[in-house]
């Protein structure tokens, strides 16, 4: 009778160990599915998807800024978990390409950004968050300044005005001052 209760008791510790390995498995799982699985906040981002024209301002110095314009093309991309952007300009005369990627981390809950360019071989990364009230995405980040080698701050806005209007401002922070470089306003095509 001994060895039955202590057989029993083997496998009622067992049944509840393997229990409770499943729940924390299913645990798990569901925290994988939440992290690969697009959300709102990809939404958002797929809602630019599509052409749209670029009236660019760029500020080299204080004072009246230089004027250009683009084209931007944006393609959710990945099972709709990221977005990326093929931008064509001119600046100055020459030929300005680069490419984007866009997205949201469910996990860190921040939007984040890659961006690479023809005018250099750096890439600009930056993360933030999403400001709901005002439909304005804002990161932060920093890249190599080309002309003094040192590390750069840069805050950039991402703003919805409404589903054919965004516009997006770059700034260089410097000494704790925010001075802005350049201003685009896009119009879906």
């Amino acid at each position: 009778m001994k060895k039955i209760a202590c057989l029993l008791f083997t496998c009622i510790c067992l049944i509840a160990i393997t229990g409770h390995a499943l729940a924390q498995d299913t645990s798990a799982m569901k925290k994988a599915m939440d992290f690969m699985t697009p959300g709102d906040m990809q939404k958002i981002l797929a809602a630019a998807d599509g052409k749209w024209s670029e009236d660019i301002s760029l500020w080299m110095a204080p004072g009246q800024p230089s004027k250009s314009t683009g084209t931007v093309e944006y393609k959710m991309i990945l099972g709709g978990r990221y977005q990326q952007g093929n931008i064509t300009a001119s600046f100055g005369g020459m030929p300005y390409e680069a490419v984007s990627i866009t997205g949201y981390d469910n996990m860190k809950k921040l939007f984040f950004s890659s961006y690479v360019d023809n005018m250099g071989t750096g890439v600009l990364n930056m993360e933030g968050t999403y400001d709901a009230a005002t439909k304005t995405i804002t990161l932060t980040g920093t890249e190599q300044d080309p002309m003094t080698g040192k590390e750069m701050k840069m805050r950039e806005t991402l703003k919805m005005v409404d589903a054919h209007t965004q516009v997006t401002a770059m700034y260089d922070i410097t000494g704790g001052k925010e001075i802005k470089m350049m201003e685009i306003t896009l119009k879906k095509m």
